[in-house]
């Protein structure tokens, strides 16, 4: 019988089950677990070799005051990582969640966006619907002309198809499991290669978990751009005009203790969110992408 070992807390953890994909979690961090099968592997050696040089670039102050490594080191560190890291886990392969039937369960939560009525007692109608933050208030004409023809989000549905075929090219894996920062929709965590998105924005429809997959997968160009997906994100250069709907977003408490780096970060990221080819564009451009046979 396979045991099971957490990579985060160097321990032999409680053996958890997550509910959407049955796969066991650490009990104190909610990692994924990794079995001894796993690690009796040539990968290994890789690993030892990963973390060795992570190690290094954890302390940047003490090695360019000693002269060890040269002011590039940060990129020839994520060189190095992309020869010798460990393929990713074939269980959070991005384009798993297509096979297993994200698109259809996108489809089913838009239905709950298109206007639906209700009779009153003394006659008449009234309609129900709702509305999304900086979304205008809809007039009857509207709304009966989106019960008759409701929208089909066609082109979120391609961009997210799109979008989790190029980082899975790219390396990344993708968790649909709570973040580790609380309160957030999604997180990408350079430090293992994968993006978390809350399994509630499923539910609120193909267009939000559309944008919320693209900020993230600016986050991972970010990475990208600063020298690989290990590495910790660096701003782009793009627009930083961010939509009056989305401001109150960068006030969350979720980034109180974000640094002025951090904030810019985010910023950008949501500035172009809703450009919902923008995130494959900038992963191609910035990621070393990998064939698919």
């Amino acid at each position: 019988m396979a045991r099971f070992r957490c990579t985060t807390c160097r321990g032999l953890p409680l053996r958890l089950h997550q509910p959407f994909t049955g796969l066991p979690r650490c009990g104190r961090c909610g990692g994924l677990l990794d079995s001894e099968r796993r690690r009796r592997t040539p990968w290994g050696l890789a690993a030892g070799v990963s973390a060795l040089v992570l190690g290094l670039a954890a302390f940047p102050g003490l090695l360019d005051r000693a002269g060890s490594l040269p002011r590039q080191a940060p990129l020839v560190t994520s060189r190095i990582l992309d020869h010798f890291e460990a393929p990713p886990d074939p269980r959070l392969r991005p384009m798993a969640l297509l096979e297993g039937g994200l698109i259809e369960s996108l489809q089913e939560a838009d239905r709950q966006w298109i206007p639906t009525t209700e009779p009153l007692p003394g006659g008449g109608i009234r309609f129900l619907y709702r509305r999304r933050a900086g979304d205008p208030e809809l007039t009857v004409p509207q709304l009966q002309a989106l019960i008759q023809n409701p929208p089909d989000h066609d082109r979120e549905r391609r961009a997210i198809s799109d979008l989790l075929r190029t980082l899975e090219q790219a390396g990344v894996q993708v968790q649909m499991v709570e973040p580790r920062k609380t309160g957030a929709a999604g997180e990408w965590d350079h430090g293992a290669r994968t993006l978390r998105i809350k399994p509630a924005v499923v539910a609120k429809g193909s267009v939000d978990f559309a944008q919320v997959l693209n900020h993230e997968a600016i986050h991972v160009a970010q990475s990208c751009a600063a020298g690989g997906l290990r590495a910790v994100p660096r701003e782009l250069g793009l627009s930083q005009a961010v939509a009056p709907e989305l401001r109150m977003h960068l006030d969350d408490p979720l980034y109180a203790g974000a640094s002025a780096t951090e904030k810019t970060l985010e910023r950008e990221a949501y500035a172009n969110q809703q450009q919902l080819e923008i995130g494959a564009s900038l992963v191609r451009a910035h990621c070393r992408l990998r064939s698919q046979g």
